[in-house]
């Protein structure tokens, strides 16, 4: 994606504590609001209030035993990590909150994803903690780590039936205190023994956040195999896109039906989407975040898809291709298409290590500018800073990649900007070109074309390692690739 959306701030309230240094300040934990909603719902409810009834359903029931459960993959690496924050903060709190339910419309809410900061230092993912807090507290070697949750609800109460939130009934068996201690291998706690204080909003300051985005820009091992993982259920994604084209030519809203086969796909195979599925077709490509998904897919356009599956641990891919509708591109669509396809290998060309993607963007911008000055669209201007082709191309050839899609976002910009690669680091290189339909500028038959091609990329030692390389990139072997899976 080439352009940065921030979804929690939106949805969450900050809870720190006067003098804590919080890893997320934009994340809750106050879920008092969710109390009213449990309360409004019992309120409408025609279940009997009678003491009999009450004895009567929390009685009889038999396989109450929870589920064993195994230390978290990911554990290991979390108490490395957190051991790294704590040698930069020593003696200051630190706060990680992994947020709280988010209210869709009236009672309902969204399906809830922790905080990446969260994640990268508990080690846990998927759905299971809402409201949860860690809470690194300073110690004369350093810090000791505490999880505050909420429990499920016992079997022996009215809330096992009652309760929305933490009731059997309503969520199904959930992991206690004790489960999660053994799934993260850090101390739990009652989230009700969270001090109030440590509920109370004030300014936080940012420096934990800054120092997790830096730390979290080069991946350990880990991370760089659920990255994998990612992508590679990604791919499969896009593979089964191309068998319904057929589907989504018939459909009124096809795009639709090609979001909908890729985001089913990664509820299938992940958790979820990694963002918002993109799947613009014909001029639709030319909006860098079209996620209405809502036109028409016809034979003879483009279908730029932009998407990413998230696997349990929350570590997305981020991987665009632009595709013939038809299965063939026309001639005007193939040298769009060669151009960012060249951008790209420019890119990758001078990418590695001690490169920064300041001069991997310039490299593939020097492609563009190149090939839309010698196709006589871009004016000529005596200031050599205008850079007016970038008219049609207007965001960052590269972003950092991992639990977000736009990762470690609070990174200082020169260190994101201009910091050397180090091996570990994963990124996307995506340059595009978009005409807009209405566009006067260009010749009429580029009008309406948009192509991105998109791929992530780990550092190594030695170079880089193209993850997405699996998904052909050059237009023959798109070809050849989509005529492939159409038999």
């Amino acid at each position: 994606m080439g352009v940065e959306v921030d979804a929690h701030d939106a949805r969450l309230r900050r809870v720190v504590a006067p003098g804590s240094v919080v890893a997320n300040p934009r994340t809750s934990c106050d879920h008092g609001a969710v109390d009213d909603t449990t309360k409004k719902k019992i309120t409408r409810s025609q279940r009997p209030d009678s003491d009999a009834f009450k004895r009567f359903i929390t009685e009889k029931w038999g396989g109450h035993e929870r589920e064993p459960v195994a230390r978290a993959a990911g554990a290991p690496f979390a108490a490395e990590r957190r051991a790294r924050i704590s040698g930069q903060f020593p003696g200051v709190r630190i706060i990680a909150p992994a947020g709280d339910l988010a209210m869709r419309s009236n009672d309902t809410t969204y399906r809830f994803r922790p905080h990446s900061d969260f994640a990268y230092l508990t080690g846990l993912g998927v759905d299971h903690e809402p409201g949860a807090v860690l809470v690194m507290e300073p110690t004369a070697s350093g810090h000791s780590a505490i999880l505050y949750l909420l429990p499920p609800e016992s079997r022996d109460g009215e809330g096992f039936y009652s309760d929305p939130r933490l009731g059997e009934f309503w969520i199904g068996k959930r992991p206690g205190l004790a489960e999660f201690s053994a799934i993260a291998g850090i101390e739990t706690r009652p989230l009700a023994e969270l001090p109030r204080g440590l509920r109370l909003a004030s300014q936080p300051s940012p420096a934990v956040a800054r120092a997790l985005a830096m730390m979290r820009m080069v991946k350990d091992a880990y991370e760089v195999d659920q990255v994998r993982a990612a992508v590679a259920a990604t791919i499969a994604g896009f593979e089964r896109v191309v068998g319904e084209f057929p589907r989504a030519i018939e459909h009124k809203r096809g795009e639709r039906v090609i979001e909908a086969t890729f985001d089913g796909h990664a509820r299938e195979e992940g958790n979820a989407v990694g963002y918002e599925t993109i799947a613009a077709s014909g001029p639709h490509a030319t909006t860098l975040h079209w996620i209405s998904n809502d036109g028409q897919v016809r034979d003879g356009d483009l279908l730029l898809l932009d998407a990413g599956v998230e696997v349990e641990s929350l570590y997305t891919a981020d991987i665009t291709r632009t595709l013939p509708v038809g299965g063939t591109f026309s001639d005007v669509q193939r040298r769009v298409y060669d151009v960012v396809l060249e951008a790209a290998d420019a890119a990758f060309a001078v990418a590695g290590p001690g490169s920064t993607l300041r001069e991997i963007h310039l490299a593939a911008m020097g492609v563009i500018e190149r090939r839309l000055t010698e196709w006589g669209i871009v004016p000529t201007n005596d200031d050599p800073d205008a850079a007016l082709y970038r008219r049609w191309m207007v965001h960052s050839t590269s972003h950092h990649l991992g639990l977000d899609v736009h990762d470690c976002d609070k990174a200082r910009r020169t260190a994101y900007l201009d910091g050397k690669l180090e091996p570990g680091m994963v990124f996307t290189i995506e340059p595009g070109l978009y005409f807009k339909e209405d566009d006067l500028a260009v010749p009429e038959e580029l009008r309406g074309i948009g192509i991105r091609i998109e791929d992530d990329v780990l550092v190594t030692t030695d170079g880089v390692e193209n993850l997405s390389r699996a998904l052909p990139r050059g237009a023959d072997d798109v070809e050849r690739w989509m005529a492939a899976l159409r038999r």
